[in-house]
């Protein structure tokens, strides 16, 4: 995938770089914006932030009392009725945003920072560093993922915190692979071997020259590691490897599942997280989508290549 050079590149020097960067970054945010695929996403994602960030603003009701009817059906007052021990359905998922949402990013930052320093790290060092970092990313691409994380999940304490540490674990090769091999592209650049003259250190290279180059790499690895965790975060929950007492969508499932919703009639309670799982996901894949034709023109709609071409 090929992908436009966002950063800074110090080794041009001078007002000569800044200009053509800036409006880089302006041919990229007008780019992005004008997605119809990226509006979509971020108008999902900026919704349910905000639903995470207040969800007192929709629901008043405590979404651990069981003070309601049980398993009534919905209405004006319980919007997606309640469960077996009468819980406000639709108060639980509210409050359930929040925990899934933070799930989700603190471990799509963390599995991305991971990939970005392996990857680059064994791209720019070469020799033993890289065979040896190759080598473990290599390890974790080819251990079956959905067996590993029942595994850890099953023997490692449940929690919020076991599922993010089982998830970093598991979601961070992929991206290093591609990484490392936009690094390799990069190692005979003219700017780096500028910056190698100039004594730079490793590190500054690393992380002032190579990274901001690969801005929009970056954020589809973001992306990309949020869709695979939202699916995989909620799935572990309904399997039963996460804690039933803490409010998720996918421990509204498994509440769901194991007190048979479906079949006593509560369509909703089981429903209502599984589409929002859904939505979630459906969010971050279209953000992730628009990335990619951002980073491919080969990937864009003909119409939309042929208006630029036309101007």
């Amino acid at each position: 995938m090929a992908i436009p050079a966002i950063g800074s590149n110090s080794a041009l020097g001078g007002a000569g770089v800044s200009a053509p960067n800036t409006s880089a970054r302006v041919r990229f945010l007008r780019t992005l914006f004008s997605s119809k695929k990226a509006t979509a996403g971020l108008v999902i994602i900026l919704v349910i932030s905000f639903v995470a960030a207040f969800p007192g603003l929709l629901t008043h009701d405590d979404p651990n009392a069981a003070i309601y009817g049980i398993e009534q059906g919905p209405s004006l007052q319980h919007l997606l009725g309640t469960t077996l021990v009468g819980q406000d359905v639709f108060c639980q998922l509210i409050y359930g945003t929040r925990l899934t949402l933070v799930i989700v990013v603190v471990v799509s930052v963390i599995a991305t920072l991971l990939s970005m320093i392996i990857g680059i790290t064994a791209a720019y060092l070469g020799g033993l560093a890289d065979r040896s970092l190759s080598l473990l990313t290599d390890i974790f691409l080819i251990i079956p993922t959905l067996p590993l994380l029942i595994v850890l999940a099953f023997y490692l304490p449940s929690g919020a915190s076991t599922m993010i540490l089982v998830l970093c674990l598991t979601s961070w090769a992929f991206q290093a692979r591609q990484l490392r091999s936009q690094g390799l592209s990069l190692r005979s650049r003219d700017f780096l071997a500028s910056a190698r003259v100039r004594g730079e250190r490793p590190l500054y290279i690393v992380l002032v020259e190579i990274v901001p180059t690969m801005t929009s790499l970056l954020a589809a690895s973001f992306l990309g590691v949020a869709v695979y965790v939202v699916g995989f975060a909620a799935g572990l929950q309904f399997l039963g490897l996460g804690n039933s007492s803490e409010l998720t969508w996918g421990t509204l499932l498994y509440q769901a599942q194991a007190n048979d919703a479906l079949i006593s009639g509560n369509v909703w309670w089981e429903l209502s997280p599984g589409l929002a799982v859904a939505l979630l996901g459906a969010g971050f894949a279209l953000l992730n989508y628009a990335f990619d034709e951002i980073g491919n023109p080969a990937l864009r709609p003909a119409r939309r290549r042929r208006d630029r071409s036309a101007s």
